[in-house]
């Protein structure tokens, strides 16, 4: 992508609305735009984070054995009210009627859906285990709606739904997922700490959140260090670690991003959605539920690495991986070398790489790089007399000079 064709609307000072780090960095860097109290656009440069969040995401749950699936927003009353959730769940649903007068939600979370899908779908145990995900708009009405894609009134979420036969059965299918958001937050490059939690108005058992480790994060957490015993301010019934007997809890704050629940049979029963057993009975289907903050994990992203130059984007969901920036842009010889290596790059790479062939000062063009968070930046410029780029690191700041024939291995290494 040319910087030239490319619509980032970057802003210089800090937006006087956002609170947060993130906030305030996805507004400077063109990313999104606020349309209403907790409604923002994504803008080209923060729908390629989203999109590459949502690709990690997707890839892993496929590997896993899930099944994507699209499910409606506007959803009808009457199966919320079979759970009684429509009263439960409060002011936070956003409730419409249509012109004969029918209630409906805009989906905050589908449970109610899936179970209405899988009690008129699945008869046998024969059917079972399954496990359906999607990737989609949700909608809370917030109260006080805030910290941009944070806490928004609509946001992008992944949710999965399964259905078992069997404790058992639930039990190794959470297991599974489990190590499947293990890997999504490891292939993101993320710290975090996965907690034991309240599962609150989702209902049912036991459940675990992936925390990003983050001093601006809006939860506390208590963890051991001899262990991996991890567990949320909510669910924390001590100061001494259960599994190390006598060590004492250190403290910490994280951004949840990821919650997966054992939800049991209390969406299945509430809705009276059973399937035959092997002595052709009817029985309730047991369930989970896995959930990931799709914008929220992006944001997390932010909050957990950035300085006072911008965001410092982890490899894999970087808007763009390098960066190419000749010092003079109007030198036809740094701007012809700058565009080769280009066309080169997006040959062997793809879509990842940018070209900043913006006329204009040096310094403005780096501001924005740092600001926008590319984690590698290729200057072009003097040392192309003798055959030299320089290279430099967004995280650690790292310079160094390389021979231009050799670009293409160090590069390779390097994403």
């Amino acid at each position: 992508m040319k910087m030239s064709r490319l619509f980032a609307p970057t802003l210089r000072e800090e937006p006087g609305e956002a609170e947060v780090i993130s906030h305030k960095l996805m507004l400077r860097a063109g990313m999104m735009r606020k349309l209403a109290a907790g409604v923002y656009s994504l803008l080209p440069l923060g729908q390629r984070v989203i999109q590459k969040v949502s690709n990690i995401i997707r890839k892993e749950l496929n590997y896993a054995g899930a099944q994507e699936v699209f499910l409606p927003v506007l959803l009808p009353s009457e199966l919320w009210k079979e759970t009684g959730r429509w009263d439960l769940y409060g002011k936070e649903l956003f409730r419409i009627k249509d012109r004969h007068d029918r209630e409906f939600c805009l989906g905050p979370t589908h449970e109610e859906i899936i179970t209405d899908i899988a009690r008129n779908n699945i008869r046998s145990y024969k059917q079972l285990p399954i496990n359906l995900y999607q990737i989609q708009t949700k909608f809370r009405d917030e109260i006080r709606p805030r910290f941009g894609v944070m806490r928004s009134r609509e946001f992008m979420m992944k949710d999965a739904y399964s259905f078992h036969a069997d404790q058992e059965c639930l039990n190794k299918e959470y297991k599974n997922m489990y190590e499947t958001y293990c890997r999504i937050f490891d292939r993101i490059g993320f710290k975090y700490k996965v907690v034991d939690a309240d599962s609150g108005i989702m209902g049912g058992g036991f459940s675990q959140e992936y925390m990003v480790l983050a001093d601006t994060g809006e939860e506390e957490i208590f963890y051991c260090e001899e262990c991996s015993y991890a567990v949320s301010s909510e669910a924390k019934k001590s100061d001494d670690c259960p599994k190390c007997k006598g060590k004492s809890l250190n403290k910490t704050r994280g951004i949840e991003v990821g919650h997966i629940f054992q939800l049991g049979t209390k969406y299945s029963e509430g809705m009276k959605a059973t399937y035959l057993d092997e002595n052709n009975n009817e029985q309730p289907f047991i369930m989970g539920c896995y959930g990931i903050g799709v914008g929220r994990t992006a944001a997390a992203a932010i909050e957990q690495s950035h300085d006072k130059d911008g965001i410092i984007w982890p490899m894999a969901i970087a808007p763009y991986k390098i960066i190419i920036v000749p010092v003079n842009a109007e030198d036809p010889e740094q701007f012809v070398a700058a565009e080769k290596i280009y066309n080169e790059l997006t040959d062997q790479v793809g879509d990842d790489i940018a070209f900043d062939d913006r006329a204009g000062r040096l310094g403005m063009k780096l501001k924005d790089a740092d600001l926008i968070g590319f984690p590698v930046k290729i200057i072009i410029g003097k040392g192309l007399k003798e055959g030299k780029f320089e290279l430099k690191i967004r995280a650690t700041g790292e310079v160094k000079l390389v021979d231009k024939d050799n670009i293409f291995p160090v590069l390779k290494e390097l994403i």
